[in-house]
Protein backbone atom coordinates (compact mmCIF):
# COMPACT_ATOMS: atom_id res chain seq x y z
CA UNK A 1 0.00 0.00 0.00
CA UNK A 2 1.41 3.35 -0.57
CA UNK A 3 2.09 5.66 1.60
CA UNK A 4 -1.25 8.08 1.01
CA UNK A 5 -3.17 4.45 0.94
CA UNK A 6 -1.90 3.95 4.73
CA UNK A 7 -2.80 7.82 5.59
CA UNK A 8 -6.56 6.68 4.73
CA UNK A 9 -8.87 6.05 7.49
CA UNK A 10 -12.14 5.68 5.57
CA UNK A 11 -13.14 4.99 1.80
CA UNK A 12 -12.63 7.44 -1.15
CA UNK A 13 -15.84 7.48 -3.02
CA UNK A 14 -16.25 8.59 -6.48
CA UNK A 15 -19.44 10.23 -8.03
CA UNK A 16 -20.58 12.12 -10.67
CA UNK A 17 -22.75 11.43 -13.81
CA UNK A 18 -22.70 8.22 -15.63
CA UNK A 19 -19.27 8.18 -18.77
CA UNK A 20 -17.56 10.29 -16.28
CA UNK A 21 -15.28 7.00 -15.70
CA UNK A 22 -15.68 6.77 -12.05
CA UNK A 23 -15.03 2.99 -12.71
CA UNK A 24 -11.94 3.26 -15.11
CA UNK A 25 -10.54 5.93 -13.13
CA UNK A 26 -11.28 4.06 -10.11
CA UNK A 27 -9.66 0.73 -10.71
CA UNK A 28 -6.72 2.78 -11.28
CA UNK A 29 -7.05 4.87 -7.96
CA UNK A 30 -6.95 1.92 -5.90
CA UNK A 31 -3.92 0.50 -7.79
CA UNK A 32 -2.13 3.27 -7.08
CA UNK A 33 -3.08 3.49 -3.47
CA UNK A 34 -2.91 -0.03 -2.86
CA UNK A 35 -5.97 -0.52 -1.79
CA UNK A 36 -9.38 -2.98 -3.01
CA UNK A 37 -11.72 -1.58 -5.58
CA UNK A 38 -15.19 -2.17 -5.51
CA UNK A 39 -18.07 -1.02 -8.62
CA UNK A 40 -21.19 -0.32 -6.83
CA UNK A 41 -23.15 -0.91 -10.02
CA UNK A 42 -20.85 -4.38 -10.47
CA UNK A 43 -22.16 -5.31 -7.01
CA UNK A 44 -25.67 -4.49 -7.56
CA UNK A 45 -25.26 -7.00 -10.66
CA UNK A 46 -24.36 -9.61 -8.50
CA UNK A 47 -26.71 -9.30 -6.17
CA UNK A 48 -29.52 -9.14 -8.19
CA UNK A 49 -28.43 -11.40 -11.04
CA UNK A 50 -29.70 -8.56 -13.57
CA UNK A 51 -27.23 -5.52 -15.38
CA UNK A 52 -27.71 -2.24 -13.14
CA UNK A 53 -29.76 -0.67 -16.38
CA UNK A 54 -31.98 -3.62 -16.16
CA UNK A 55 -32.84 -3.58 -12.49
CA UNK A 56 -33.59 0.47 -12.69
CA UNK A 57 -36.02 -0.04 -15.52
CA UNK A 58 -37.81 -3.12 -14.05
CA UNK A 59 -38.16 -1.85 -10.67
CA UNK A 60 -37.83 1.86 -10.93
CA UNK A 61 -35.37 4.31 -9.50
CA UNK A 62 -36.97 4.91 -6.27
CA UNK A 63 -37.04 0.70 -5.63
CA UNK A 64 -33.49 1.26 -7.26
CA UNK A 65 -31.94 3.99 -5.43
CA UNK A 66 -33.27 2.19 -1.96
CA UNK A 67 -31.37 -0.53 -2.99
CA UNK A 68 -28.16 1.14 -3.70
CA UNK A 69 -28.85 3.33 -0.88
CA UNK A 70 -28.58 0.00 1.48
CA UNK A 71 -25.37 -1.16 -0.69
CA UNK A 72 -23.47 1.67 -0.39
CA UNK A 73 -23.80 1.99 3.42
CA UNK A 74 -22.38 -1.92 3.14
CA UNK A 75 -19.84 -0.59 1.35
CA UNK A 76 -18.39 2.29 3.13
CA UNK A 77 -18.71 -0.02 6.31
CA UNK A 78 -15.82 -2.48 5.07
CA UNK A 79 -12.39 -1.79 4.59
CA UNK A 80 -10.93 1.29 3.64
CA UNK A 81 -11.16 1.09 -0.44
CA UNK A 82 -11.81 2.81 -3.37
CA UNK A 83 -15.43 2.72 -4.33
CA UNK A 84 -17.65 3.76 -7.62
CA UNK A 85 -21.20 4.54 -7.27
CA UNK A 86 -23.73 4.94 -9.99
CA UNK A 87 -24.25 8.39 -11.24
CA UNK A 88 -27.33 9.22 -9.24
CA UNK A 89 -25.99 7.66 -6.03
CA UNK A 90 -24.54 11.13 -4.46
CA UNK A 91 -28.27 12.70 -5.69
CA UNK A 92 -30.33 11.10 -3.05
CA UNK A 93 -29.76 13.04 -0.16
CA UNK A 94 -29.45 10.16 2.35
CA UNK A 95 -26.65 8.29 0.60
CA UNK A 96 -24.92 11.96 0.21
CA UNK A 97 -24.99 12.47 3.90
CA UNK A 98 -23.68 9.11 4.45
CA UNK A 99 -21.62 9.42 2.30
CA UNK A 100 -19.79 12.78 3.25
CA UNK A 101 -20.08 11.52 6.56
CA UNK A 102 -18.55 8.35 6.34
CA UNK A 103 -16.07 8.70 3.48
CA UNK A 104 -14.10 10.92 1.47
CA UNK A 105 -16.16 11.97 -1.36
CA UNK A 106 -15.16 13.09 -4.97
CA UNK A 107 -16.97 14.22 -7.64
CA UNK A 108 -15.63 13.75 -11.03
CA UNK A 109 -16.98 16.42 -13.79
CA UNK A 110 -16.77 16.04 -17.28
CA UNK A 111 -18.54 18.13 -20.00
CA UNK A 112 -21.28 16.97 -21.17
CA UNK A 113 -20.13 16.85 -25.00
CA UNK A 114 -17.40 14.19 -23.60
CA UNK A 115 -19.95 12.31 -21.46
CA UNK A 116 -22.66 11.85 -24.78
CA UNK A 117 -19.38 10.48 -27.01
CA UNK A 118 -18.84 8.45 -23.65
CA UNK A 119 -21.59 6.62 -22.99
CA UNK A 120 -22.58 6.19 -27.01
CA UNK A 121 -20.43 3.60 -27.25
CA UNK A 122 -22.17 0.67 -25.70
CA UNK A 123 -26.46 1.02 -25.25
CA UNK A 124 -25.96 -0.13 -20.94
CA UNK A 125 -27.51 3.27 -19.56
CA UNK A 126 -31.23 2.82 -19.02
CA UNK A 127 -31.96 6.83 -18.69
CA UNK A 128 -30.08 6.99 -22.02
CA UNK A 129 -32.03 4.83 -24.42
CA UNK A 130 -35.12 6.77 -24.92
CA UNK A 131 -34.52 10.19 -25.91
CA UNK A 132 -31.18 12.37 -27.18
CA UNK A 133 -28.67 11.17 -25.04
CA UNK A 134 -26.81 14.66 -24.85
CA UNK A 135 -29.98 16.33 -23.94
CA UNK A 136 -30.57 13.57 -21.04
CA UNK A 137 -27.08 13.92 -19.65
CA UNK A 138 -27.41 18.10 -19.92
CA UNK A 139 -30.98 17.92 -18.32
CA UNK A 140 -29.15 15.38 -15.29
CA UNK A 141 -26.10 17.62 -14.87
CA UNK A 142 -27.82 20.62 -14.16
CA UNK A 143 -30.10 18.75 -12.03
CA UNK A 144 -27.81 17.06 -10.61
CA UNK A 145 -24.70 20.10 -9.65
CA UNK A 146 -25.82 21.31 -7.01
CA UNK A 147 -25.89 17.80 -5.01
CA UNK A 148 -22.00 16.87 -6.77
CA UNK A 149 -21.15 20.29 -5.88
CA UNK A 150 -21.03 18.88 -2.00
CA UNK A 151 -18.82 16.21 -2.64
CA UNK A 152 -15.20 16.96 -0.50
CA UNK A 153 -13.24 17.33 -3.61
CA UNK A 154 -14.12 18.40 -7.32
CA UNK A 155 -11.72 16.64 -9.69
CA UNK A 156 -12.63 18.43 -13.15
CA UNK A 157 -11.94 15.74 -16.02
CA UNK A 158 -11.96 15.73 -19.76
CA UNK A 159 -10.97 13.60 -22.82
CA UNK A 160 -7.01 13.32 -21.84
CA UNK A 161 -5.35 10.49 -19.89
CA UNK A 162 -6.97 8.55 -17.14
CA UNK A 163 -3.41 8.34 -15.23
CA UNK A 164 -3.67 12.56 -14.93
CA UNK A 165 -7.31 12.55 -13.91
CA UNK A 166 -6.02 9.63 -11.16
CA UNK A 167 -2.74 12.45 -10.34
CA UNK A 168 -5.60 15.36 -9.71
CA UNK A 169 -7.60 13.37 -6.99
CA UNK A 170 -4.48 11.81 -5.26
CA UNK A 171 -2.65 15.31 -5.21
CA UNK A 172 -6.67 16.40 -4.17
CA UNK A 173 -6.37 13.96 -1.65
CA UNK A 174 -3.21 14.73 -0.40
CA UNK A 175 -4.63 17.83 0.25
CA UNK A 176 -7.58 17.07 2.21
CA UNK A 177 -5.71 15.02 4.22
CA UNK A 178 -3.51 17.28 5.14
CA UNK A 179 -6.36 19.84 5.96
CA UNK A 180 -7.74 17.25 8.31
CA UNK A 181 -4.67 16.42 10.03
CA UNK A 182 -3.42 19.88 10.31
Amino acid sequence: MTQLGNRLDRPVVLVGLMGVGKSTVGRRLARRLGLPFVDSDAEIEDASGFPAAEVFERYGERDFRDGERRLVARLVEGDIRVIATGGGAFVDSNTRQLLNERAITVWLDAPVEILAERTSRRDTRAQLRNGDPKAVLSRLAEERRDSYAQAHIHVKSGDGAHKDVVDAIVAALEHHISRLDG
